[in-house]
């Protein structure tokens, strides 16, 4: 077996790939087909589920005939050597999401240190970049105190960027889950020189391809959506394939072999597990947030319900509570003006993302509404099949204090709505 390089199209590094029932593994498989049979070629037993290979050593072939020497991280002697390199694991891993991302694909430790090296990998003198999570903000000042990388605000003027700088947006953005125009930014960046790198961790496949729109690089915090179960750290970062033919890849895998930011095994086995059901789990938070957002934004208007039996329970003041102790809701699909726009629905066809932000009418509403719920469950993070719901000051504390990011599961829409809502009349009630 030849060397393994990460993130490649590994199908062709195996002479003995054969196709899966009489077809090769072309883009024209649905996206879950993709993600429970792109890593069959390196099947090796009878086992279905994909046996965990803790070992960070691998021997060497016994003929010594074929034993060289070589300096290249990216040319391993034979197969997988030192898992800092390449791993079973992880190398099933980056195989189905080189293929499901649209681009090849490297995985780090978490996201932020995924987002590390791509400002190691990219070096700009300059990255505008706006609002979203703060622990990107935190990267970009180590790497200022480091290089004197300069920040600037997203919506600069074209002209205050250079070649060679990034342009980062994050989109859907934490933790409001609005959206941002991916194609103007990329227009605006390209224009420069300049590179536009996505954070698409609140919209993963299938809700968005940030590919289709322009961007140069993506990553993702894999710890949530892609993971899905809130037991692993991972970070992603996925290759436009135009950058990869001027050699990104191979420069990146090196840097991470230095860098030494290189998933666990086990984190490694986790993730191939959690791809399996990516898109029925995403599919499913996506309607139940949908269906949320729509029934808060209506209990929020009143004046405004439609016909059906939700409307009379809104005529009714069946959700008066909500009135009383919320403020405003934000998510993708209040975008009103863009969706009539048209490009909010063309990047995000599929659904506008699962997390969404309630701004309670005051910061003790805040503090006290995840303590009257039954079926969230207070806690950060966010894309795992459980509902959460944060006090987002409490791990971020440039947000308003009154904010409550919340990140839908998979349970059933009513069951969170019904949930919310008797949160809410126990606020309004103690309220007085």
């Amino acid at each position: 077996m030849s060397g393994i390089q990460p993130g490649l199209d590994l199908a062709e590094s195996r002479e003995d790939h054969k196709p899966v029932n009489g077809h090769g593994l072309d883009d024209g498989l649905s996206l879950s087909s993709l993600t429970v049979h792109a890593d069959d070629y390196l099947n090796e037993g009878p086992d279905v589920a994909p046996p965990m290979h803790v070992s960070t050593t691998f021997r060497y072939g016994r003929d010594p005939e074929t034993l060289k020497i070589t300096t290249d991280p990216n040319d391993p002697y034979d197969g997988h050597v030192y898992s800092r390199l390449t791993a079973p694991n992880t190398t099933r891993f980056e195989a189905i999401l080189s293929k499901i991302l649209k681009g090849p694909t490297l995985t780090y430790a978490s996201g932020l240190s995924a987002f590390h090296a791509a400002l190691v990998f990219l070096n700009p003198k300059k990255i505008a970049i706006g609002d979203g999570y703060h622990g990107c903000h935190g990267v970009i000042d180590i790497h200022s105190k480091l290089t004197g990388l300069k920040k600037l605000d997203l919506d600069c003027a074209a002209e205050e960027l250079g070649p060679g700088d990034i342009v980062h947006v994050e989109t859907p953005l934490n933790p409001t889950g609005e959206s941002r125009n991916l194609k103007a930014f990329a227009e605006k960046a390209h224009s420069r020189g300049a590179y536009l790198v996505v954070d698409a961790t609140f919209g993963p496949p299938p809700l968005q391809d940030p590919f289709l729109w322009g961007a140069d690089m993506v990553m993702h915090s894999g710890t949530k959506y892609i993971g899905g179960h809130s037991d692993m750290l991972c970070g992603i970062l996925a290759i436009n394939p135009s950058r990869a033919k001027e050699g990104w890849l191979e420069k990146m895998i090196q840097e991470r072999v230095y860098l030494g930011n290189v998933m666990g095994n086990m984190e490694g086995w986790l993730g191939v597990r959690s791809l399996r059901t990516l898109e029925v789990r995403v599919q499913k938070q996506a309607h139940n947030t949908e269906k949320l957002v729509e029934w808060l934004h209506a209990a929020l208007h009143p004046d405004k319900a439609s016909t059906g039996s939700d409307a009379a329970a809104l005529s009714s003041g069946k959700y008066q509570a909500v009135t009383q102790v919320v403020d405003s809701i934000t998510h993708g699909s209040l975008q009103e003006a863009d969706i009539k726009d048209g490009w909010l629905k063309e990047q995000m066809p599929k659904g506008y993302g699962c997390v969404f932000s309630i701004t309670m009418k005051s910061k003790d509403h805040a503090r006290r509404l995840p303590s009257k719920l039954a079926l969230f469950h207070h806690a950060t993070s966010l894309g795992g099949v459980e509902s959460l719901i944060e006090w987002r000051t409490m791990t971020d504390n440039t947000v308003d204090p009154r904010l409550l990011r919340v990140s839908i599961g998979i349970e059933g829409w009513e069951d969170l709505r019904d949930d919310l809502l008797q949160g809410f009349q126990a606020l309004a009630a103690a309220s007085g």
